[in-house]
Parts: C-alpha cells; structure tokens; sequence
C-alpha cells in the first residue's frame, strides 16, 4: 500500500493552473524546504502551481525532517535496506503524482520534477520509469542512481537539467558528469548541465535563473 505524501502549494500568481512545478526536497528536509523558490520563479512562471510534498519517512538523521529513503552512511542503514526504501517511496510518488493529476486536472507534460538531492535521486528515479513523460526534470545537487537499470527500464525520456556546485562536499560534483553520460548512453537525445561556481551543496542564483529558462524554452512552462 502506498502512503499518502503530505504536500504545500502555491497558487498560479495568475489564478489560472496551465501547469505545475513539483518540488522534490534533500534528505531531512521538508516540502517547505522548496517552495519559497515559488515566490521568484512565479513571477516569471504566472500560470504555474507549485507543489511541495515531504517525503514519507521521518528522517534518522535528521529527526525533525523528512527523508525518501534511508542512507547508510549516514544512519548506519544496509544497502537493502536503502534500496528497498527507493523502491517503496517511488511507488509512493508515483500515486502523488497520478493523484495530482487527477486533481488539478494537469496533463504529464504540463509537470515539471524539480528535486534537489535525494529529491533529484528521486526525480531521475521515477519519472523515466512513468509511461507518460513529464515536461522535463530539474536535477540539482543529486545522483543518478543504479544507472545500469536505466536504458532497460527507461519507459520516457524527458527533457533534463542537471545543475551542481563545483563546491559541493555532500554530493560530489562529479556526480553530474556521470549522470549526463548515463543518460545519454540510455537514449536520452535531451540533457542539459550548468555548473554552478563556488557553489557547495545548495541552490544559487545562476543555477536558479538556468532552470527557469530552461522550464520556460525546453518545457514549455
């Protein structure tokens, strides 16, 4: 049985839904985590409604976040056991997403993933593996995981921006690269990356103003 996400939004500044953001946040944060960068991308995004759901787990190692799956190096969890959590918390979003959907009444190519790292784990995870692409997935600070699966089990190819700190000490940078070419290799025709300089593990400025052109010009947001 899949458990139900908890989620925030924020209305369109329009007040009119043409489509929507789907922020996927890092391990032992929240939803909330995310989505104040609604306040400046819906400026630019008018008819865009953004969503934030937590993650399903309370977080090991992070009591007071959430976490998507558990990570063994941080919370002394097997590699089974982290595998298995990836597993049941795609499952998990995979029926947030179907049921948002269905509610906001948004076609798949009208969504947008936006993750930020285990949320980008979760980002490149499922939506290659949903029968109907979303508009593209935004893919900060994360990893690709279990690359080898992908070209067998890769259903859609969105659109992708990976974008990473070249500072980052929590995901290492190279993280990205691996994940282009992985990709590619796995028949993806459109990848995208920006390097974010003298950025640690975060979210700055050029990164941000790099996904917004690229919601805007390659998922037509």
């Amino acid at each position: 049985m899949t458990r139900v996400l908890q989620a925030e939004k924020r209305a369109p500044v329009s007040g009119e839904t043409r489509s929507c953001v789907v922020f996927l946040h890092g391990y032992g944060a929240n939803g909330a985590d995310l989505l104040g960068l609604a306040d400046p991308l819906g400026e630019h995004l008018p008819d865009t409604l953004f969503v934030a759901p937590d993650a399903p787990e309370a977080c090991a190692g992070a009591p007071f976040g959430f976490q998507w799956f558990p990570i063994p190096w941080i919370d002394g969890s097997s590699e089974e056991e982290a595998e298995a959590g990836l597993l049941r918390a795609a499952e998990d979003l995979d029926a947030f997403l179907d049921a948002l959907m269905v509610d906001e009444d948004l076609l798949p190519e009208q969504v947008v993933l936006f993750g930020f790292s285990q949320g980008t784990m979760m980002s490149l995870h499922v939506a290659p593996r949903r029968e109907d692409p979303v508009a593209g997935i935004v893919a900060f600070s994360g990893r690709l995981l279990q690359p080898e699966l992908l070209a067998d089990q890769a259903i859609s190819r969105p659109p992708v921006l990976l974008v990473h700190g070249d500072q980052d000490d929590v995901v290492p940078p190279q993280s990205l690269p691996a994940a282009a070419e992985a990709l590619q290799e796995a028949g993806w025709t459109d990848v995208f990356a920006h390097i974010m300089k003298g950025t640690a593990h975060g979210i700055a400025p050029d990164g941000l103003s790099v996904a917004l052109a690229f919601m805007r010009d390659k998922c037509n947001l």
